[in-house]
């Protein structure tokens, strides 16, 4: 049996100023539907500044946080087309 393969693309965003940068990740999933996240760095004042280390952190932050949305969609889904209450989906 043939399956059709699936891809998702991640699109981040940054925007950061002296000491603080905020991440937003956005995934289009196959049916049209959208789910974005945020994420945030701040930089001590006395560390040096080094943005693509914000820029991680920022981002796995936000890429974290679509994971979780993307668990709770699965829930309300599953929920849904079954009628009961679906267990928890550990990560």
């Amino acid at each position: 049996m043939m399956h059709t393969a699936v891809g998702w693309h991640v699109e981040m965003e940054f925007m950061e100023d002296d000491q603080h940068t905020r991440a937003v990740a956005m995934v289009r999933l196959p049916d049209g539907s959208e789910v974005r996240a945020h994420g945030r760095a701040s930089r001590h004042r006395v560390d040096a500044r080094q943005p693509r280390v914000g820029e991680e952190v920022a981002g796995a932050r936000a890429l974290n946080e679509l994971a979780m949305r993307l668990l709770t969609k699965a829930h309300e889904e599953i929920d849904a087309a079954s009628g009961r209450t679906s267990h928890p989906i550990h990560v």
